[in-house]
């Protein structure tokens, strides 16, 4: 009875609680007008993991600049205009979803730069139109993104402009992590990134053939891939028609850089196709396009490349307008950007054998990995143990070096993971990931790779052709089981 009791109580509190959390909200007031989330005088109560974050206030809306910001869950609408700009902060919400388009009123994200780590849901509109104008960063969805929030309110009216930056979902929240669109949502995708866990090709594909998803505005191709960008995942990018070289969002080394793009189809074949190329270390130059002359390398010429001089360890923005018809009226092209530094080290992991067995309760396997870097011989390496049957099933002899063995007590699936830094940045760390099955002999282990087949006169696939195959085949010499064993 007494337990019984204890259990009641405990439920009671733990709702009543539940109910304290929820009624914290923190309601943004822009009370001294300077918009910046670091400013408590700009709320109603300052925000900490156990509030409920509400922006109401319209343009210019919350700025989150370079303090690391938290809350427990994020809504912004309410109100018209309803804005919030990351711009080399960090947003952490802690417990719930990030909403944008609630009760009312429009929502708008402006991710610049920064990162937003949302422990569940990122849910574009509401109930509301809402809006996400990615040009950076990374947002980090711990469970499902969702554009729009659902499919049966015709007011929920969602867009995504991935221009730049990752939106990856990682699972931390559920395994089975979905990115969902409905027909009032559009992703258009530029030079950013979604990644998303598992194999969703087909159901991404399914949304570009609705034409939910487009890239470019329409004047580019997705490009969908499972388990070649990202190891088990699903990456979606895209590329502009105009197929720009370097590569949007790319990484380039410093000195001299070779300019090129593909010019489209004249409106009168064989009329030439002039184009103005802009470049500048300084994207707002470019988008405000308030002095062009001093940002313009080409004017009006009929060619199809340009080189330029462009310094390390710095971002640079570019644009090509090309003349297709007027003279006067150029189509303008997108922003695309590089970045002039060292590439990410490159690694490739192989396993020797492919596979393990238990031998005495133990069985090993030599990793082999081979890392290259354009900017130094040795990069900072380590080995970590992914996912393994049970803890500590799984020893690692070396975990800072490039080749090492692997210990196994334990049958399964073990995926073991390398990740090499080189110092210069932090986007400059790479990882690769290996899985190697475990199993009770060789000859399991040896079936279990692609392109294994049973030995001709392996009668009991045991791997070996022996006289124990050779008794199964004397056991029914000479037999028949034809319809006519007299011919």
């Amino acid at each position: 009875m007494r337990a019984r009791f204890t259990i009641l109580i405990s439920l009671v509190l733990a709702f009543f609680l539940a109910g304290n959390v929820h009624a914290q909200d923190a309601i943004w007031t822009d009370g001294t007008g300077d918009h910046l989330w670091s400013t408590e005088g700009n709320w109603s109560e300052f925000p900490t993991l156990e509030h409920w974050v509400k922006i109401r206030v319209g343009l210019p809306g919350v700025t989150i600049a370079s303090e690391g910001a938290v809350a427990r869950r994020v809504h912004v609408g309410y109100d018209p205009n309803a804005v919030l700009t990351v711009d080399g902060g960090t947003l952490l919400i802690g417990s719930d979803d990030l909403l944008l388009g609630k009760n009312g009123g429009d929502a708008t994200l402006n991710m610049i730069s920064g990162t937003i780590e949302i422990n569940r849901d990122l849910e574009v509109a509401g109930g509301d139109p809402g809006t996400i104008n990615m040009r950076g960063g990374t947002i980090i969805v711990g469970d499902d993104f969702e554009i729009p929030e659902s499919q049966d309110d015709a007011n929920s009216i969602a867009e995504v402009h991935l221009d730049g930056g990752t939106i990856v979902l990682d699972g931390s929240y559920e395994a089975d992590s979905r990115f969902r669109m409905y027909p009032q949502g559009l992703l258009d995708i530029g030079g950013g990134t979604l990644i998303v866990p598992g194999d969703e090709t087909s159901r991404i594909q399914g949304y570009i053939d609705d034409g939910l998803i487009v890239a470019y505005g329409g004047n580019g191709t997705p490009l969908l891939d499972y388990d070649v960008t990202n190891s088990g995942r699903t990456t979606l990018k895209a590329v502009h028609d105009l197929n720009p070289s370097p590569t949007d969002r790319g990484t380039v080394g410093a000195g001299l850089l070779e300019l090129s793009w593909t010019l489209p189809d004249p409106c009168t074949p064989g009329d030439p196709v002039p184009v103005d190329v802009y470049l500048t270390d300084d994207y707002y130059t470019l988008w405000n396009f308030n002095d062009p002359e001093s940002i313009r390398v080409l004017n009006q010429a009929n060619v199809t490349s340009v080189n330029v001089t462009v310094a390390g360890q710095t971002q640079y923005y570019w644009a090509v307008d090309t003349y297709i018809g007027s003279e006067s009226d150029p189509i303008l092209g997108p922003i695309f950007s590089f970045w002039v530094g060292n590439a990410p080290p490159t690694i490739e992991i192989s396993a020797d054998p492919p596979a393990a067995w238990l031998t005495d309760g133990t069985g090993q396997t030599t990793l082999d990995a081979t890392v290259t870097d354009d900017a130094t011989a040795s990069p900072t390496l380590a080995w970590s143990v992914v996912s393994e049957p049970n803890e500590g099933t799984a020893s690692i002899a070396g975990p800072t070096a490039a080749d090492t063995v692997v210990t196994f007590t334990e049958l399964g699936q073990y995926t073991l993971q390398l990740t090499a830094d080189d110092g210069e940045a932090l986007d400059n760390i790479s990882t690769r990931t290996i899985t190697i099955g475990v199993f009770n002999d060789s000859c399991e282990a040896a079936a279990s790779l692609p392109g294994y087949a049973v030995m001709p006169g392996d009668i009991n696939a045991d791997c070996k052709v022996d006289f124990l195959d050779f008794a199964i085949i004397a056991g029914g010499w000479l037999e028949c089981n034809a319809l006519d064993c007299s011919q």
